[in-house]
C-alpha cells in the first residue's frame, strides 16, 4: 500500500516478508527486506527506482492505482541492480518513451541486462532535474557503493536524500521509519549489510559522506532502497558508516572453526577459555562455520580485532566450510585485524599451515604460529590450547 512520506513524496515499494536469501544464495536475510520505490509529484511526476522483477506485475498494478501511468514525466534509476530495476521492463512497456535518468554506467548495466534501448539520459554529479514548485533533483554519482553505476538523488526543498543501497538494511517491517522499529534489530541489520557488502569500498564511503556533509545541505530524511527510512536524526546512520569505514573493530575475538570428530571443536573451546583468562575484557565468540550462517559470521569478523580459524585436516587440506569463509574474508578485504590458525589431524596435518597462508592472503597479521594437534587433545593438549589462547589474549590486551 502506498505511504505518503511528505507533501511531494510517496513510498510505492514492496515489503518482502518471505525473503531469506539475496544475491542468489549468497546473502542471508533472516528478517526479510523491502524494495523501496518512490513517487515524486510536483509540477512534474517522477518515479524513483522500482522493485525486484518477481513483483513486477503487482507493483505496476499498485502504481497504476496510485497514479495515471501516462502522467509520469521522468524515471530515475539510482542503481541498475535487478532488485531496484527489475520491474522496469513492465513499467516501460506502459510508458516506453519516458526519459530515464541514470549514470552512464547505469545505461550500460541496463542495456546489458534487459537488452532495451530506452530513452536514457545519462547524468553526472551536480546535474539537476527541475520538477517544478521550486524543487530540483540533484544527482550525485557514488560509483562502487556498491556497483559502478550507483548514484544518489537529493530533493531540494523537501531535503530528502534518496541514497539507494547506501544506508539501507534488509529488514521487513510494517513500520516505515527508523523510529518505528526495534533499534537493536535495525542496527544489527545495518551493520551486517555494511560488513558483507560495503566493507571493500570503505575509503569511498568515507569520501562520499564527507563530500555530502561538505555541501551543508539541510537533511530531513534519508530514503534508502532497502529497509526503513531514516527520519529521526537521519545523519545517525551516516555517522555510523563513518565509524564503520575506519577499519572498525570492537573488543572482541571470534573463533571460526569446523570439525570432523570434535577434536578441533575442543581445541577452539580451550583456546577461547585461555583468551578470556588473559583478557577478561574481550568478548570471545566461537562459531562452528559448518553450522553457522556465513553472513552472520562475517559480521562478527567485522566487529573483531582478531580472528582465529581452525579446521581438521582432510585430503591434505582443510574443510570446505572453512575454505568458503576464508574466501569471503579475502574478498571483503578487512583491514587492521590479527589472526591465528589451529586444527587437529590424524596423519598428515596440512590444514594449519594452509590456513595460516590463507589468512595472510586475507591481509590479516598472523600473530602466533599455528597450533596443530594429533588426534583428540588429552589433558596436556587441553593445557596447550589454553596456553595458546592465553598468549593470544595477552598480546591483544596489551
Amino acid at each position: 500500500m502506498p505511504v505518503r512520506i511528505s507533501d511531494v513524496v510517496t513510498w510505492v515499494g514492496k515489503t518482502d516478508w518471505e525473503l531469506r536469501k539475496f544475491h542468489g544464495e549468497e546473502y542471508s536475510t533472516h528478517r526479510g527486506s523491502s524494495y523501496n520505490s518512490y513517487l515524486l509529484r510536483a509540477e512534474k511526476t517522477v518515479l524513483m527506482d522500482t522493485v525486484w522483477s518477481p513483483f513486477s506485475h503487482e507493483y505496476v498494478a499498485a502504481l497504476a492505482a496510485e497514479v495515471d501511468m501516462d502522467s509520469i514525466d521522468y524515471v530515475v534509476v539510482n542503481h541498475a541492480e535487478p532488485d531496484h530495476s527489475g520491474a522496469l521492463c513492465e513499467v516501460m512497456r506502459r510508458i516506453p518513451d519516458v526519459p530515464i535518468y541514470c549514470t552512464a554506467n547505469g545505461v550500460k548495466s541496463m542495456r546489458g541486462m534487459y537488452h532495451k534501448d530506452w530513452n536514457f539520459h545519462p547524468v553526472k554529479t551536480g546535474d539537476t532535474l527541475n520538477i517544478g514548485k521550486g524543487l530540483d533533483l540533484v544527482f550525485v554519482e557514488a560509483p562502487m557503493l556498491h556497483w559502478p553505476d550507483t548514484m544518489m538523488s537529493y530533493l531540494t526543498g523537501e531535503a530528502i536524500l534518496f541514497s539507494n543501497d547506501a544506508f539501507g538494511q534488509h529488514l521487513a517491517s510494517e513500520g516505515l521509519y527508523n523510529d518505528t522499529v526495534d533499534t537493536c534489530e535495525l542496527y544489527q541489520e545495518a551493520m551486517k549489510y555494511y560488513a558483507n557488502i560495503l566493507t571493500p569500498f570503505s575509503k569511498l564511503v568515507t569520501k562520499k559522506i564527507q563530500e555530502f556533509v561538505g555541501l551543508n545541505l539541510p537533511l530531513k530524511m534519508i530514503c534508502p532502497s532497502h529497509g526503513v527510512i531514516w527520519r529521526d536524526n537521519p545523519m545517525q546512520i551516516a555517522e555510523a558508516y563513518q565509524k564503520w569505514a575506519l577499519d572498525y573493530q570492537e573488543d572482541q575475538v571470534v573463533i571460526l572453526y569446523d570439525t570432523m570428530w570434535n577434536a578441533t571443536r575442543r581445541m577452539a573451546e580451550f583456546i577461547a577459555q585461555g583468551i578470556k583468562s588473559a583478557a577478561p575484557g574481550l568478548a570471545v565468540k566461537c562459531l562452528n562455520i559448518g553450522k553457522s550462517d556465513k553472513n552472520d559470521a562475517i559480521t562478527e569478523v567485522f566487529k573483531s580485532k582478531a580472528v582465529l580459524v581452525g579446521s581438521s585436516t582432510i585430503n591434505r587440506g582443510f574443510l570446505s566450510s572453512v575454505a568458503a569463509i576464508l574466501e569471503e574474508m579475502r574478498g571483503l578485504a578487512f583491514k587492521n585485524k590479527k589472526a591465528a590458525a589451529f586444527g587437529s589431524y590424524g596423519w598428515s596435518g596440512e590444514s594449519v599451515k594452509q590456513i595460516e597462508e590463507a589468512l595472510g592472503g586475507c591481509g590479516f597479521e598472523v600473530i602466533q604460529p599455528g597450533l596443530k594437534m594429533l588426534w583428540q587433545p588429552d589433558a596436556d593438549g587441553e593445557r596447550q590450547c589454553f596456553e595458546y589462547g592465553e598468549s593470544i589474549g595477552s598480546s591483544l590486551a596489551g
